[in-house]
């Protein structure tokens, strides 16, 4: 039985990977054809121990700041230092966009966009 501290996390990831996997699968990889070499510089990175793998960082974040719902995620190499940057809904709906070390998975910086507000109806 799977067991997970955080299944509706988990799950999300799960569908995230699922997700991914049937876009590669049903276009044959076409539509990644021109990210080739990032995606070979960032599995590298990896293997280096440059960058953490993904499952390790967003326990380093539920950590950090629990309990949200993870809407993207991209690896970025800026200034010599790769970067994961995270856009996740917290509780009351509040996006935040993330930015983590890839190495370390320490906050770098984290930014709140408040939803806009509905309309009202009368």
């Amino acid at each position: 039985m799977l067991t997970h501290p955080h299944p509706a996390r988990f799950l999300h990831v799960a569908f995230l990977q699922l997700g991914l996997c049937l876009c590669l699968l049903g276009t044959g990889g076409a539509a990644f054809a021109s990210d080739d070499d990032d995606h070979e510089q960032a599995r590298q990175a990896v293997v280096r121990g440059d960058v953490l793998p993904l499952r390790q960082l967003l326990q380093h974040l539920d950590r950090q700041r629990p309990g949200g719902h993870i809407l993207e995620v991209e690896l970025e190499r800026k200034g010599g230092q790769w970067v994961y940057e995270i856009k996740q809904l917290e509780a009351g709906g509040q996006l935040v966009k993330v930015k983590l070390d890839a190495k370390t998975g320490e906050l770098i910086k984290a930014k709140a966009r408040n939803p806009s507000p509905r309309p009202t109806q009368p």
